[in-house]
Formats: structure tokens, sequence, C-alpha cells
């Protein structure tokens, strides 16, 4: 293992689970994602006696369950992490694994730039323009999204709490992603037009590519792009019309993040964007479930909350 990828590693053991030496931790990976796998096991194994490491074929959808196998792994250990190609942080697996108090952390996508740029994360500064975005939204009943892309869209959380991804899951029960770094909620309903022009899967950073969305109470009722339409169609095959729930509206609050790369998993987190996601929203307070949840970054973006303009971090 090389140094680059021991920080990285070392930083998520130590900094973000605070794995202790009597502790159980599961390394979930698969075929893609082995070398980072690897890594967190081999710094886990210096802390604890009962690490392990379970690995399976990629999946082909973000947000497709494991095997049970994988499943039991991490509702059974005290803490896991899970670098894997497509994402588990919204899938039962993991929703159970926390509700069972197992603490973890996500990385879908990750590769080993982002491994080792994104952990190298001021963990302090992240949880304060957390708490900062948070007190500006906590309490409005309505936040209001524009660009001078064509980005008009408004969310109703309702109910329903904005939570924060610091990075910190050191307590039972906790979740993250990681790299983190952004305020999110699952809005109970939503209305307007989105134009996604940072990244977004299948094409990682869009380069000048415009993806227009149009929402009605909460769901997408058309997307401009025939390959992310493709996505939602085939799992609707399977969930019918909740695979266009309007699932997330997330405010990035990294400020390490100084430009996007790519990765949805990095650039959802960089200060001053928001993303907006379609899909599942079972794991982050909502009650849908669908086998996909499809971010898209929206770049320099006016957030309204209740009328009043909110100050975004700054990379």
């Amino acid at each position: 293992m090389d140094d680059d990828l021991r920080a990285a590693a070392e930083t998520a053991i130590h900094q973000c689970l605070d794995l202790g030496s009597d502790e159980s931790l599961a390394v979930v990976t698969d075929d893609k994602r082995e070398a980072i796998g690897e890594a967190l096991y081999a710094v886990a194994s210096e802390v604890t006696d009962d690490a392990s490491i379970v690995r399976y074929p990629p999946a082909g959808q973000h947000g497709t369950e494991p095997p049970a196998p994988v499943a039991a792994a991490m509702r059974e250990a005290d803490a896991f992490l899970a670098p894997t190609t497509k994402s588990l942080s919204h899938t039962r697996a993991r929703g159970n694994a926390c509700g069972a108090g197992a603490r973890g952390a996500t990385l879908p996508g990750i590769t080993r730039e982002v491994f080792v740029t994104g952990l190298d994360a001021d963990y302090e500064t992240i949880a304060r323009h957390c708490a900062d975005v948070r007190a500006q939204v906590d309490d409005a009943d309505e936040i209001r999204v524009t660009t001078a892309a064509g980005t008009d869209i408004t969310f109703e959380p309702g109910d329903r709490e904005f939570l924060s991804d610091t990075g910190d899951v050191s307590e039972p029960g906790s979740f993250s992603n990681l790299p983190a770094g952004e305020v999110f909620v699952s809005p109970k309903t939503a209305d307007g037009t989105y134009v996604v022009d940072g990244t977004m899967m299948p094409y990682g950073l869009l380069d000048g590519r415009e993806l227009r969305f149009e929402v009605e109470d909460g769901f997408v009722t058309d997307i401009s792009d025939d390959e992310v339409r493709e996505q939602v169609e085939a799992a609707a095959e399977e969930v019918g019309r909740d695979a266009y729930n309007l699932a997330e509206l997330g405010i990035g609050t990294n400020v390490g993040v100084t430009a996007l790369v790519g990765s949805v998993l990095l650039d959802e987190k960089a200060a001053g964007t928001v993303h907006i996601a379609i899909g599942d929203d079972a794991g982050i307070g909502g009650d849908t479930d669908a086998p996909l949840h499809l971010d898209g970054i929206v770049t320099d973006p006016t957030v309204y909350a209740d009328g009043e303009e909110i100050d975004l971090p700054e990379p």
C-alpha cells in the first residue's frame, strides 16, 4: 500500500470512525474497488483484531441491494465502510445496519484520486459550514433554487428534517458519505425546473452539456436527456411512478473541493453547489423505495429560504 492510500485510509478509520480496539469493522467492496477496500482493511487491522473484508461483483445501478451475506456483515458489525462501484447509501441493507446500531460510511464510485484528495479534508470546518447552512434552512417552509442556466424550482420540506453529512460517524447508528460535506433533505414535494450543468451519471463531468428536468407535485415529469431518461424508465419497469420521485435537495459544504472532477461522490459536496436527486429517498427521511438514486450537480445557484437569500459556503 502506498503512502497516499494509507493516509486516506487512516483518516477514515481514525478521524471519521474513531474505531476502537474492542470493535468490529466490516469493509464491503467489489471487484473494481478492491485496492481501496484492502487499504481500509489493512489500517483497520492495525487497530482491531475483529476486522473483515467482503467483496462481491459490482452492481448495475446505484441503490441496488447487495447480496444477503454482505447485508448481514454490515448489520452485525460495530462499524462498516463500503467503497463500492455503485452506491449502497440508499439501500435497505445500509439502513438496517444503522438501525441495528452499526455506524459507517459509504464511498460510492470512489476512485483512487477521489479517495486520496477527498479524504484530505478539514472535518471541523465542514461541520461548521453544515451548522451555518442548517441555521438558515432548518425552519423554512419553502426552499427555492434558481440559476442563470434556467433552474427555478421550489421545494417544500414539510415535516421532513434537513440532515448534515459532516464525515463524523463516531456515534452508534450514524451514517455518512465519504468524502463528506453536505446539508440535505428529502422534500415532501417540489415543483419547477432544474438544469444540471455540473456532474451527472452516466456522463460524469458535463463540460457544457445541460440536462433539463421538469418537476410537478414531487415527481419528475420530463427529462431532456435520452440516457438519463432510459435509466429512470428501466427502474420504473420495476417500481412504477416511484422511480420518478424527486428524492433530494442537497447543498454542498466542503470548501476543500475547489473544482468539479466528474465524480458525483466528490462533486456533490463542493461548496457553492446544490444537487438534486431522482428516485429512492427512504434512507434519508422519505418514504419512497426505488432501485436508483440519481444525483445531478447544479452550479452557481442562488438559494432562498422563505424568500430570503441564504449565504452559501464558498470554496
